[in-house]
């Protein structure tokens, strides 16, 4: 089974958290700075990634929580 990364993504006046291929949110929030906290520890806990879209749907920013490979490729 491959792991799943969490997605900040923005929906109505709101913010939720979604499992990458998922069509439903997890949980949705008012603000951003709530869904990245849970959507950081959904990640953490998974050792998936991480990312988070601004307010047009495009990913602004993006973390890491898996065994990224010492030194990185490229």
């Amino acid at each position: 089974m491959s792991k799943r990364g969490q997605h900040v993504v923005p929906n109505g006046g709101k913010w939720s958290v979604r499992s990458a291929g998922s069509q439903r949110a997890s949980r949705t929030y008012n603000t951003q700075q709530e869904a990245i906290d849970d959507a950081r520890k959904k990640a953490r806990n998974q050792g998936t990634e991480l990312y988070i879209h601004g307010r047009d749907g495009r990913i602004r920013a993006r973390d890491s929580y898996g065994r990224d490979p010492h030194p990185p490729k490229g």
